[in-house]
């Protein structure tokens, strides 16, 4: 792929739907070979985000562009500029998958020999070769999903955005479909990665921004976005259902509650504290467990926008 320095730049992008903000005033940029992160909960505002690159809908305010391409202006050279991966499944049912991603990469105005070739290494990279002759309807949803990838990758844009692009995919071949989604970045795409999940995430992104109820709230590295938490430690207590969150102890810097567990943070130097702490809480019947580690990029998540991620993990 040639990397030519376009930038995809968000400037102060607003779309409002009467009094409701959608998006508030959002600025980013992603680089060419750069994989960008855009973190947020359901409703948070990042498709919509999305659609407006894409030329899908028009901002009420502010500019999009891609290198000298006004994307507002014109929304032809955004659908043609970006590839999309959407969260729904592709509609593929009629066609078998070696053939969908091969028409797809046509169709993105690759010739055929390349776009075969670039086929088979996406089929054998993802390990989807048993499914290359089935035809969609056949598929599993996770297989389905990895059919989609290939077909936006197969010829990709200036600009590759992938929405939640694990989804029901399976442990292993998600892994898979990391690497190449780090492939793309080291090829010199520019990736917008639009996910809830957090701690899979923060392994293939450069920077990442995080953004809730239609406003970026955070972005950086993910060990910039991590920096106030360092030295310190996770404490998630599960409370006992219908129980009220309890009085922090005066050694808690903040805390979260999202359905029946209060997360807090803690100094590493307060881990005593924090373990008899949450054992007095038991013993009151006011949690039921406890569970006590590093703090990682879902902290700064939850802290920011009071929700966990999908990939959330309480006690058992």
């Amino acid at each position: 792929m040639e990397v030519d320095g376009w930038t995809l730049s968000v400037d102060e992008v607003t779309k409002a739907y009467g009094d409701l903000r959608a998006n508030d005033a959002v600025t980013l940029e992603v680089r060419p070979g750069e994989v960008y992160g855009l973190l947020g909960p359901n409703g948070a505002g990042k498709t919509t985000l999305v659609k407006q690159i894409i030329g899908l809908l028009k901002p009420s305010a502010g500019r999009l562009t891609l290198g000298p391409h006004d994307l507002v202006a014109d929304p032809d050279a955004a659908r043609q500029l970006c590839s999309y991966l959407p969260q729904a499944q592709m509609p593929i049912d009629a066609f078998k998958a070696r053939q969908v991603i091969v028409l797809t990469g046509m169709i993105r105005g690759g010739d055929a020999a390349p776009v075969g070739r670039r086929a088979d290494e996406l089929i054998d990279a993802l390990d989807i070769g048993e499914w290359r002759d089935t035809v969609g309807m056949r598929l599993s949803g996770g297989i389905k999903r990895l059919v989609g990838f290939a077909m936006v990758t197969a010829w990709p844009g200036r600009v590759v955005i992938l929405d939640e692009p694990t989804n029901d995919v399976d442990p292993r071949r998600r892994r898979l479909l990391w690497e190449q989604i780090r492939k793309l970045g080291d090829d010199g795409a520019s990736v917008l990665l639009v996910t809830h999940n957090v701690l899979e995430a923060e392994k293939a992104v450069d920077r990442l921004a995080i953004i809730n109820e239609g406003r970026l709230v955070a972005e950086g590295t993910p060990s910039s976005l991590k920096a106030e938490d360092r030295g310190r430690l996770r404490l998630q207590l599960m409370m006992v259902p219908g129980r009220p969150t309890p009085e922090m102890a005066p050694f808690v810097h903040h805390h979260t509650r999202v359905g029946n567990n209060v997360i807090a943070t803690i100094n590493d130097g307060d881990a005593a504290h924090g373990i008899g702490w949450a054992q007095e809480l038991m013993g009151a019947g006011v949690a039921e467990e406890y569970a006590l580690a590093a703090t990682t990029l879902e902290d700064v998540y939850i802290r920011l926008t009071g929700h966990t991620s999908e990939t959330e993990v309480v006690p058992a």
